[in-house]
């Protein structure tokens, strides 16, 4: 159902990095890029993500209770995003570890303070 997830920056080339990184990992290479937007993903694959400045020109600000999930291959997975999320300017919300039965996953935030997960379900 869902096709893409846009999220907002203050630093688009700081931000950038972060997202490489974590892109990286997932196999999942930049799709498009304009001076103000950048998105991961594959073209007929799962969803992606975007990374924009705010079109109103405002600064961009988290939303309370808003977080992009990022699906894990297996546990090792789930801790090299955290790790890599955490190298790149990231911020821990939460180690990985279980969270109930068969859910796994650690918590992050990115460098302009979104909140994300990697995670897998048993």
């Amino acid at each position: 159902m869902i096709g893409y997830v846009t999220l907002g920056t203050n630093d688009l080339a700081k931000a950038a990095v972060f997202y490489d990184a974590i892109a990286a990992e997932l196999d999942t290479p930049r799709m498009m890029e304009f001076d103000t937007f950048i998105a991961w993903g594959k073209p007929g694959g799962a969803a992606g993500i975007g990374l924009t400045k705010p079109f109103d020109g405002n600064a961009a600000s988290v939303g309370n209770g808003v977080m992009v999930a990022l699906e894990a291959k297996d546990k090792d997975q789930v801790q090299r995003l955290y790790d890599i999320a955490l190298a790149n300017g990231g911020t821990c919300e939460g180690p990985p570890g279980p969270r109930g039965d068969g859910f796994y996953a650690g918590y992050f935030r990115d460098p302009d303070g979104n909140k994300l997960n990697a995670f897998i379900m048993a």
